[in-house]
């Protein structure tokens, strides 16, 4: 029994040795994958565009809540010298215009969630591939992504291409 007790010990120490040496050959470097998009170029650009459109819509919306409001007040000082059956209707046309605008601030945030997934995609798509392309070249077999708040990073300790990425991407 105290023979089988060494035997296992040893192929324990003789697995884990192999574990740590395969550990030590493996290369590991970190990216902030966050910061290296949001100082591309084409991300500033991206942004610059998505700002502008949101600007507009926010600017069309306020438009919008404006008109509502004059005639909100309008409709409530001619209460009195409307009849009742032009009073209710002018209820009614007030509760549609709010849902108009309701409706307009739903497209509005819509739109923009699709004309930033689409505008970020290639970007995301270039990055992901500059990086892929810079670690096979330096010989790293594994990326981790250090942004903060990422998930599966414990450390980041190894080489940040951060450098070698923005060098090949000209930035």
């Amino acid at each position: 029994m105290k023979h089988m007790k060494k035997v296992f010990v040893a192929i324990a120490l003789v697995i884990g040795m192999t574990s740590v040496m395969q550990a030590q050959d493996s290369k590991i470097a970190h990216i902030n994958t966050q910061a290296l998009v949001e100082a591309m170029p084409s991300y500033v650009a991206a942004n610059a565009e998505l700002e502008k459109a949101q600007k507009s819509y926010r600017a069309q919306l306020e438009e919008m809540k404006t008109e509502l409001q004059k005639t909100s007040e309008r409709y409530g000082r001619e209460v009195n010298e409307q009849t009742d059956e032009t009073n209710l209707a002018r209820q009614k046309e007030v509760q549609e215009t709010l849902a108009q605008i309701n409706q307009y601030e739903q497209n509005a945030y819509t739109k923009l969630r699709q004309q930033e997934q689409e505008l970020l995609k290639p970007i995301l798509e270039k990055a992901r591939v500059t990086i892929q392309k810079v670690a096979r070249a330096k010989g790293y077999q594994f990326v981790l992504d250090s942004t903060p708040g990422a998930a599966g990073v414990i450390m980041a300790d190894g080489y940040d291409l951060m450098a070698d990425v923005k060098a090949d991407l000209g930035i």
